[in-house]
C-alpha cells in the first residue's frame, strides 16, 4: 500500500486497509443513499460546486447500485430529504454501511469520491440543498412530536 494510503487511513480510522467492511452509521459519519441515476448526477453537481471535492462519495456495482454520500454524524437529522432517499445513522434504526479500501479487490464497493487527508466529509447543507434542486423538491417542514 502506497504513504498517502497509509496516511488517509491513520486519519480515517474507518478505512478498511484491504477489501471492504461494514461500519455502523451514526458513529464516524452518517450516510445519505440516493439511487444511482440520482446519485451520478448529483456527485458531479457537487464536485463542480467544490472544486472536484465534494467528500466522500461510494457507489454499489451490484443488486440495487445505490450510492452512499457520507457527512458528518448527526447531520443528515433534522430535515425532510426528497422521496427515494434513505439517511441512515444518528437515531432510528441501526444501519451499516460498506466501506471500501482506497486500494485493491474492493467490488461490488468503490469510491465515486474518495475521502480526504483532511478529513471532510460532504458538506450536508450543500448536499440537502442540490439534491433538491436537482430533483425539483421543496422541503417541508418536520413534524414535532
Amino acid at each position: 500500500m502506497n504513504t498517502e494510503s497509509n496516511r488517509v487511513n491513520v486519519l480515517h480510522p474507518w478505512l478498511p486497509v484491504s477489501g471492504h467492511r461494514l461500519r455502523k452509521a451514526g458513529v464516524f459519519f452518517d450516510a445519505v443513499r440516493v439511487a444511482e441515476e440520482v446519485g451520478e448526477e448529483l456527485a458531479t453537481r457537487l464536485e463542480a460546486l467544490t472544486n472536484g471535492e465534494p467528500g466522500p462519495v461510494i457507489g454499489e456495482s451490484a443488486g440495487c447500485r445505490w450510492m452512499y454520500f457520507l457527512v458528518a454524524p448527526g447531520s443528515s437529522a433534522g430535515r425532510s430529504w426528497p422521496p427515494g432517499t434513505t439517511r441512515l445513522g444518528s437515531g432510528g434504526r441501526d444501519a451499516y454501511v460498506g466501506i471500501p479500501a482506497l486500494a485493491g479487490l474492493t467490488w461490488p464497493l468503490s469510491w465515486r469520491c474518495a475521502p480526504r487527508p483532511d478529513r471532510r466529509l460532504v458538506d450536508p447543507d450543500l448536499l440537502h440543498g442540490t439534491l433538491c434542486a436537482q430533483l425539483g423538491w421543496e422541503p417541508r417542514p418536520l413534524e414535532r412530536g
